[in-house]
């Protein structure tokens, strides 16, 4: 009762701002729902002051938290592992190859331009893995605060529109084929919605091309590598919190440190994977899929709700390098793969 007495305020004001974001992401796919969330929550917050930022913070802080690591298991409960895997199966040396590229170049440029590690590792895995899902699965493991959550999913939506506005023109200039643009859309894009609509334009420009089906095929394996990734991650950050903690009074606590929801998302992909196999239809899960898809959104609001636009604006120039680096270098290696592998 304390809890729900603290928190209600805040977990109310981040379902408000939720709840049309979400429908103005179904309206326009290719900005999505997370984006608008998370704008409308920096505007917001600029008229809640005093007592009533006070009221409202403890449940933000709750939904930027909690409400994103339930969304993240639910995301598990839409990866069928044993058909992704058989059908994505081509386009795997290409994924290795595009996410591989991505995280040296963001480790690179980490190093070189000096820049802070979180916002390194949530751009390098947004732009290799699956955009604002990745971020989401990431953030809580590595313990991102909301200013760099925010920042990450602002490179990568730059770069989502980009890619869904340019690839279809550089493809039919490259000369894919149609198998070639789904391959490519599946790996050089971020996000799935992105993916979504540069491969619809293709298909209008190639009239029975169907290249939409294979694109998001390929986008579904790329998004199995949040379980290695974040895993990972997850013992890497145990294994320092220990280190850190040996010779010190301090005793490290393995439930504090350890991010256990991955394990919870890796179940949850398990349990969808042997129930189709056992014949569940897939539209089962359908309903938990968009369920995370609306606590993302709700967890996006809060993450706007604690963002200083300002200062956003202000150190956003070399996080925007480092997604335009790894956008290209993901591209052109998704590009260079299908030459090599006699699919382009």
């Amino acid at each position: 009762m304390n809890f729900i007495k603290k928190s209600w305020a805040g977990v109310l004001l981040c379902l408000i701002i939720a709840v049309p974001s979400f429908f103005l992401g179904k309206l326009l796919p290719i900005v999505g729902g997370p984006v608008f969330a998370i704008l409308l929550g920096m505007i917001i917050t600029f008229f809640i002051k005093g007592k009533l930022r006070e009221q409202v913070n403890p449940g933000i802080t709750f939904t930027s938290k909690k409400i994103l690591q339930y969304a993240v298991v639910l995301l598990g409960f839409g990866l069928n592992l044993t058909s992704i895997i058989q059908v994505g199966g081509q386009s795997l040396p290409i994924i290795l190859a595009t996410i591989t590229t991505s995280l040296v170049i963001s480790f690179v440029l980490y190093k070189l331009m000096k820049m802070p590690s979180k916002i390194s590792t949530l751009i390098g895995v947004g732009s290799s893995i699956c955009g604002g899902s990745a971020i989401a699965a990431t953030a809580p493991v590595i313990d991102a605060d909301d200013e760099e959550i925010a920042q990450s999913i602002s490179v990568i939506f730059l770069f989502n529109i980009l890619a869904a506005l340019i690839f279809p023109m550089l493809g039919g200039l490259l000369g894919l084929s149609n198998e070639g643009f789904a391959l490519f859309a599946g790996t050089a894009v971020n996000d799935t919605s992105s993916v979504t609509a540069a491969a619809s334009s293709w298909d209008g420009m190639h009239p029975g091309a169907n290249t939409l089906d294979g694109a998001t095929i390929v986008k579904l394996t790329r998004t199995l590598a949040i379980i290695p990734i974040t895993l990972c991650l997850a013992l890497y950050r145990t294994r320092k919190a220990k280190k850190q903690s040996t010779g010190s009074e301090t005793k490290v606590s393995l439930k504090k440190i350890f991010p256990f929801f991955i394990i919870f998302f890796v179940l949850a992909s398990v349990i969808t994977t042997v129930s189709v196999s056992l014949g569940v239809p897939n539209s089962f899960f359908s309903p938990l899929k968009e369920l995370s898809k609306f606590f993302i959104i709700m967890a996006m609001a809060a993450i706007g709700l604690n963002t200083n636009i300002v200062k956003l604006i202000k150190s956003g120039g070399k996080p925007i390098f480092m997604g335009l680096c790894c956008w290209i270098g993901i591209s052109g290696v998704s590009l260079v793969m299908q030459h090599i592998l006699g699919i382009w």
